[in-house]
């Protein structure tokens, strides 16, 4: 453990020094992210300013929504997503076979070595939406629904990398797995939206096998009081439990994989 507190830390400030080279580009990559993510979410408050709700939810509401999905995205995929769809390139030229020797558990290594700060305009646009959003909606704040807020966000950031974890681990048989984070990005397209808008079977799906309902609508929907499709009562349990649960099933794949890998080669 006293070990890891040394590593862990060398390696971020490793991969950011490597990343800041050029901060001209990095600070180019996270305008381009602000004014993406921006224009496509003022293109959905003129939608509702001109029609009013979408699925019972007005604009305040949405942009709840919109940030607490691009905030939870952002923290669970700096943690994932680069590092996991390399893991797919890692494989085929055999440079994976080198990271399984280095005195430190793989995970951990590809993890924190490749730290993603490209992030930091999502995490820039989202706590600035949100922050608006709070002062629009009623929220009746406590200390405990504060703490329950922040496990929630901590939740959803978890689904986001466990999903990506158990992607790029599953290269490790396959050797090609790229393709999956296709399907994945479909589902996380709709998670930014109301379940209720969507036909129940699909509702059902992202409650279950592809989770990511938990992302943002549910946590949103119980803080705002709205009924949860499905889950009730239990939607603010759920919320909380759905990341650990997902974390807790990428470990078991994760192990798998890793125990079954051969090599490129077979």
């Amino acid at each position: 453990m006293a070990r890891l507190r040394v590593i862990i830390p060398a390696l971020v400030r490793t991969f950011i020094k490597s990343k800041t080279e050029y901060p001209g580009a990095m600070i180019l990559g996270w305008l381009s992210q602000f004014a993406a993510y921006g224009s496509m979410y003022t293109a959905i408050s003129l939608i509702l300013a001109r029609f009013g709700a979408l699925g019972g939810w007005i604009w305040p509401e949405m942009a709840l929504l919109l940030s607490f999905h691009l905030l939870a995205y952002s923290l669970g995929a700096s943690l994932s997503f680069v590092q996991f769809r390399e893991m797919e390139e890692k494989v085929r030229m055999g440079t994976m076979d080198a990271i399984l020797v280095k005195p430190i558990g793989v995970w951990t290594y590809i993890v924190f070595s490749g730290l993603n700060i490209g992030y930091a305009g999502h995490i820039v646009l989202a706590v600035g939406l949100m922050g608006w959003a709070l002062t629009q909606v009623d929220i009746a704040w406590t200390p405990l629904s504060l703490l329950l807020f922040l496990g929630c966000l901590v939740s959803a950031a978890m689904i986001v990398a466990a999903v990506m974890t158990m992607i790029g681990a599953t290269a490790l048989i396959w050797v090609k797995s790229n393709h999956l984070y296709q399907i994945f990005f479909g589902f996380w397209e709709l998670a930014r939206y109301p379940l209720t808008i969507f036909p129940l079977p699909l509702q059902v799906l992202m409650l279950s096998v592809a989770p990511l309902g938990f992302m943002s609508y549910v946590p949103v929907a119980v803080f705002l009081g709205k009924d949860v499709a499905l889950l009730g009562a239990w939607a603010g349990p759920a919320a909380l439990l759905a990341g650990p649960l997902a974390a807790g099933l990428a470990m078991l794949h994760w192990r798998y994989c890793l125990r079954n890998y051969q090599g490129a080669g077979g």
